[in-house]
């Protein structure tokens, strides 16, 4: 059943194979002995995608019950004090994968020996449940999906630039000046898009998409441009935290500066969720504004 479900959610034989670390075979032969022990087929196959029979999708949503089930009995006795233990994976965006992050983390894995953490960087839209992910930690407001999103803290904002570019181009002291600057855009890892920039105007939020002399999809290449002089950037205070103390960049616009922005833990819809996953977030929650507290707030 747990392979079965695997199949249906990422839609291919190969993809459940990865994503639970056995052979296609294996895979290919436990549907098929399922579907003989059913009685009835479960799955289209092409060489493209499987899709569910109808049989399937009658199957499909009572599997999905019972191995809630199985695993809520199967865990009801650990949950009273046994050690949290199994493998975790985690992806974070590279602006978290740095140093004061990853000593911090050290911390939980001395507190919870027995959890493997498998860890992914990178700045792409993570597909969770096609891509074997437990958890991602994401900065910003969440996209309506399936995925639940737990807040563990939030972020403050700086608008900012290179001194150089400043000196070319002038500082701008209100919103309607951002009309004759360049900025360097960072474009979502989902949409491809450009996000928005976001200001507080007499307490009201304003957002802006300038125009971009320079875009870019990972965190550190966003600082490393406004630094090369491209233009001005808003970010997390802690992604630019260096580069404002070494004079590199210049903060802008700090009394329109926006409210901070929520960073969230996400992970699949289920409604039984890994203790280490549990673990991994309530020590987040916990952790998180202690890495960096000058810029990042606890959850509300």
């Amino acid at each position: 059943m747990e392979l079965f479900t695997k199949v249906v959610e990422v839609g291919s034989f190969t993809k459940a194979a990865d994503t639970l670390q056995i052979s296609r075979p294996q895979v290919t032969l436990a549907i098929k002995d399922l579907e003989n022990a059913v009685g009835a087929r479960l799955l289209h196959r092409t060489t493209r995608k499987v899709t569910l029979t109808a049989e399937g999708e009658a199957f499909y949503e009572r599997a999905k019950e019972i191995l809630v089930g199985v695993a809520d009995a199967t865990s009801m006795f650990g949950r009273l004090g046994d050690p949290v233990r199994g493998r975790l994976r985690i992806n974070l965006p590279s602006v978290l994968g740095q140093l004061p992050f990853l000593n911090a983390l050290a911390t939980f894995s001395e507190k919870y020996p027995e959890v493997e953490i498998a860890l992914g960087i990178s700045d792409r839209f993570i597909d969770l449940v096609a891509e074997g992910v437990d958890c991602a930690l994401r900065i910003g407001d969440l996209a309506s999906s399936s995925l639940i999103g737990r807040q563990v803290g939030s972020v403050k904002m700086v608008s900012c630039a290179a001194p150089k570019y400043l000196g070319k181009f002038g500082e701008p002291l209100k919103i309607e000046d951002l009309a004759r600057h360049r900025v360097v855009q960072f474009l979502s890892g989902g949409s491809r898009r450009a996000l928005p920039w976001c200001f507080l105007v007499d307490g009201a939020e304003q957002t802006y998409t300038g125009k971009g002399s320079l875009s870019v999809n990972e965190a550190n290449a966003y600082v490393h441009a406004a630094v090369a002089g491209f233009g001005l950037i808003q970010a997390p205070g802690f992604m630019v935290e260096q580069q404002l103390k070494d004079g590199s960049l210049v903060q802008v616009l700090e009394p329109y500066r926006p409210k901070p922005m929520p960073v969230s833990l996400v992970y699949p819809s289920r409604s039984h969720v890994a203790p280490q996953v549990t673990a991994f977030a309530d020590w987040l929650q916990a952790q998180l504004p202690l890495i960096r507290p000058k810029w990042v707030l606890k959850a509300k």
